[in-house]
């Protein structure tokens, strides 16, 4: 996935920093190079500048519904294959759902709208009279449909995926849906790599590439996950974001002499190199707290 590193921040929106990765300025030279159907290269840099923006609402979508069922979502980053918005919602399939449906959801409300545009257009004569206004107009259109199909394939880690993995939560667990989700995908990257070869496509081999790595790194999570549900766990204990009592064992890694131990046997202190550690990560969701918070009110 892509980060920060080599990326560029353009601003901050609803205390939301949105970054854009240098190889985007490559991409995008390379499709406003390619021959099209416009009068000048201009009309064709304003169409991919209007794919940029559907794809950055399409990214806010997702961060503000996060952080509207109290979970963290603060960047952005825009690469050649789309967007990526970091949200961490609560390890809950309601919450991990509404965070995923609400990306497509922009571009459900947003189709009338472009659509509308283009009939509107087409009536009024634009499409005579101002032929580049026109076209623009109608492959924003369509490219903002196509965006919202693509999305909505059920491949993780496409959203589709993610909201079949957050489905499958309820009747199977965190892990098995994941494992699930992250087979399926592996289904979705064969058909997506026979239908590069078919049409010729380099941009989808590109794409199916990302798409499994991601179908594998999903796969280990899960493999890790279903691990940690078996460790039994330490009573007196919760954490205070997805409710979890934490596990029994060694589990923690010292970040300075990196050896192992059980955080809430030492109360935060590596029996190793006494290192004091203000905040414990919980191992199912990610959060990090005070180990005064991680207790519950019996203890």
């Amino acid at each position: 996935m892509p980060t920060r590193n080599g990326s560029i921040k353009l601003f901050r929106f609803l205390g939301i920093d949105v970054y854009i990765h240098w190889g985007w300025f490559l991409a995008f030279l390379y499709f406003t190079s390619r021959p099209h159907a416009y009068s000048n290269y201009g009309w064709s840099a304003l169409e991919i500048l209007a794919l940029f923006l559907l794809v950055l609402t399409h990214e806010f979508g997702h961060a503000l519904a996060c952080r509207s069922v109290g979970g963290t979502a603060n960047l952005i980053i825009l690469w050649p294959l789309g967007g990526v918005a970091y949200v961490a919602p609560p390890q809950r399939p309601g919450a991990q759902l509404w965070s995923i449906v609400a990306g497509p959801l922009v571009n459900v409300v947003l189709a009338p709208i472009l659509f509308g545009l283009a009939i509107m257009g087409k009536n009024l004569g634009w499409d005579t009279g101002y032929p580049d206004a026109y076209l623009l107009i109608e492959n924003v259109a369509l490219i903002n449909l196509v965006l919202l199909i693509f999305n909505l394939m059920p491949v993780y880690p496409l959203d589709g995926g993610q909201i079949l993995r957050s489905l499958l939560w309820y009747p199977f667990g965190r892990a098995n849906s994941l494992m699930a989700a992250s087979i399926i995908g592996f289904v979705g990257v064969a058909a997506l790599i026979l239908l590069a070869i078919y049409t010729g496509s380099t941009w989808k081999i590109i794409i199916a590439v990302f798409i499994a790595m991601n179908c594998w790194g999903g796969l280990k999570q899960a493999q890790a996950l279903a691990k940690l549900a078996k460790i039994p766990r330490r009573a007196g204990f919760a954490c205070p974001s997805c409710k979890t009592a934490p596990p029994l064992g060694e589990l923690w890694r010292c970040g300075k002499c990196s050896q192992a131990f059980d955080t809430f046997l030492t109360q935060g202190i590596c029996p190793h190199c006494a290192t004091q550690f203000n905040l414990t990560q919980c191992l199912d969701c990610g959060e990090r707290f005070a180990m005064s918070e991680w207790k519950t009110p019996q203890n």
